[in-house]
Parts: C-alpha cells; sequence; structure tokens
C-alpha cells in the first residue's frame, strides 16, 4: 500500500481539498469574519476611546496642577500678608505700651516730685517752727538770767542748745 504523496496530490484528492477549503471559507466568511472583524473593531474603538479618556485625563491632570500651583502661590502670598500685618501689629503694640510706660513713668515722677515738694515744705516749716521756738526759749533764758559778760551769755547758750537739741 502506497501513501498518497502531499507534495504530488492526485487531482481527486486536490478536488475534495479545495472543496473543503472552500465550505470552510464560506463558512467562516459568512459567520467567522463579521464576528472577528466587529471584535477588531471594538478594540480599536475601546483603545481609541482609551487614548482620547487618556488625553483628556493629562490635559485635566495639567489644569489641576496648574490651579493647584496658583492656589499655593497665593497661600504663600497671604501668609507673607498675615505675617507682615502680624508684625505691624505687635510693633503698634509694643510702641503703645512704651508710650503708655513712658507716661506712666514722668506722672509718677511727676507725683514723686510733687510729694517730695510737699515733705520739704513740711520738714522746712517744722524746722523753722523748731528754731523759731528754741530761740523764743534761749531769748528768754538769756533774759531771765542777764549775764554780765558776753562770753558767758555765749557759752550759756551753746551749752542750751545742746541741751534742746534732740539727740539721735
Amino acid at each position: 500500500m502506497q501513501l498518497p504523496s502531499i507534495l504530488s496530490p492526485d487531482l481527486g484528492l486536490l478536488f475534495w481539498m479545495l472543496v473543503a477549503f472552500l465550505i470552510v471559507f464560506v463558512v467562516l466568511a459568512k459567520y467567522g469574519f463579521p464576528v472577528i472583524i466587529k471584535m477588531v473593531d471594538d478594540r480599536k474603538n475601546y483603545i481609541d476611546e482609551s487614548l482620547k479618556n487618556a488625553r483628556e485625563a493629562n490635559e485635566k491632570l495639567a489644569n489641576i496642577k496648574s490651579e493647584c500651583e496658583n492656589i499655593l502661590k497665593e497661600a504663600h502670598e497671604q501668609q507673607a500678608q498675615i505675617l507682615k500685618d502680624a508684625m505691624a501689629t505687635r510693633d503698634n503694640i509694643i510702641k503703645d505700651a512704651r508710650e503708655k510706660a513712658l507716661a506712666e513713668g514722668h506722672r509718677l515722677l511727676d507725683e514723686a516730685k510733687a510729694q517730695i515738694s510737699v515733705e520739704k515744705e513740711n520738714a522746712l516749716r517744722d524746722i523753722r517752727s523748731t528754731v523759731a521756738d528754741l530761740s523764743v526759749q534761749i531769748a528768754e533764758k538769756v533774759m531771765r538770767r542777764q549775764l554780765e559778760k558776753d562770753t558767758e551769755q555765749e557759752q550759756y547758750i551753746e551749752r542750751l542748745l545742746n541741751e534742746l537739741t534732740p539727740k539721735n
């Protein structure tokens, strides 16, 4: 028995192979190729849609990134302004506190000077009163005694002064 050669087929085998090929081709052309072409088109449309969506997403991302940069820039500007305002407020508070402290210091100093002046006047009045009292007492004693000599009068006045002067 001899097997048919594929390289040199006989005419009957070639005919049936051609018939089988045409039947398979017709079935594939009618039912298979439209489904395959539809799947390829659907895949192409899906890829095109995905690329379109990716482009849109990239554009949105770029817009969001620029908006984020603008927001950060505005936030930094606002932060700088707030710090500047805070420093100005701090300086004003310090200036006001210094002015109030100086005014209070001047007021206290003026009050102290006035009080010192009053105390000085009181002290001078007391000293004058004491000196006047002493003078009157000394003159009274001198007059009573009527000493004959000036040196005795001076010694007596000094002794009286020493007696009348309060001892510390």
